[in-house]
């Protein structure tokens, strides 16, 4: 039990705080460069705990803006031959059925890169947990006036509990699996809001599958990830994943899927080659 007697009076408190405050006046006259170092990376210390989190989505929606005014024409025609399913597909909603069109839901929408994968007049609900990329969304939405935005959701693919179960007709998620905290609550979510006979159009870079030939690329996977340096860049991106088990084990009754490597729009991010594109059907 704490002894009040032994406790400092305040007097003794106010001493030891001068005694250290000398010694450390005295350390920054006698090294100053070190000291500044010092209280530099104190101070970086102190403004990524307070601010990191609100830095790295501001940082994050920037980065994706800007790789989405490079937009890479082959990996666009890699990611158009898994959305030419849209074509063929009816709202099982009666009023978009007469408008025939369909009601999709993305998750981690971004920027809004897929706007030009989605038939005219889509009814768009988005889900998407960094609150800053809400204007470039916007600034991009107005260069496809034939989309029409229902909902936007600002939550993580796990947490859409808001949207009503077997509501939309297809669910997309592009890039979106790898930074997720909970795979298989994303996509257990995703079947939950399909219709029944709806979509799952997913296009994911994921762990290098090949045996042979490939372990530089697996190794920078795995030291990128494991280091946290990539997914401290890339806003919780994980180079080694593969969410293919858990869409297969979910429960829908077909699943189509493809794996390739993917055309790559800078050197960098060829680490990243290695992609899942796919349908899965409820």
């Amino acid at each position: 039990m704490l002894e009040w007697s032994k406790l400092p009076d305040t007097a003794a408190v106010r001493e030891g705080v001068l005694e250290v405050w000398v010694q450390l006046q005295e350390y920054v006259q006698a090294r100053p460069r070190q000291a500044c170092v010092g209280l530099g990376v104190a101070a970086g210390g102190l403004l990524l705990w307070k601010f990191g989190p609100s830095l790295r989505h501001r940082y994050f929606a920037w980065i994706n803006c800007k790789f989405s005014d490079i937009k890479s024409e082959d990996y666009e025609a890699f990611k158009r031959t898994v959305f030419a399913s849209l074509k063929d597909m009816t709202s099982q909603d009666p009023k978009l059925q007469e408008e025939k069109t369909l009601r999709i839901l993305e998750i981690g929408a971004g920027v809004g890169t897929n706007f030009n994968m989605y038939p005219d007049h889509t009814r768009l609900i988005v889900a998407d947990p960094n609150p800053y990329f809400e204007k470039y969304f916007i600034k991009n939405k107005s260069k496809f006036p034939n989309i029409k935005t229902e909902t936007i959701i600002v939550a993580k693919g796990e947490d859409i509990d808001m949207v009503k179960s077997s509501s939309v007709d297809v669910v997309v998620t592009t890039l979106v699996l790898c930074s997720v905290t909970d795979v298989a609550k994303v996509v257990s979510q995703v079947k939950r809001v399909l219709v029944p006979g709806g979509k799952y159009i997913f296009v994911e870079h994921v762990y290098d599958w090949a045996r042979k030939g490939q372990a530089i690329r697996k190794f920078l996977q795995n030291i990128l990830t494991y280091t946290g340096l990539w997914p401290f860049v890339f806003d919780g991106c994980h180079l080694n994943r593969n969410p293919l088990p858990v869409i297969e084990a979910v429960g829908f009754s077909d699943v189509s899927v493809e794996q390739q490597y993917a055309p790559m729009p800078a050197a960098f991010m060829l680490v990243a080659a290695p992609h899942l594109k796919g349908v899965a059907t409820k």
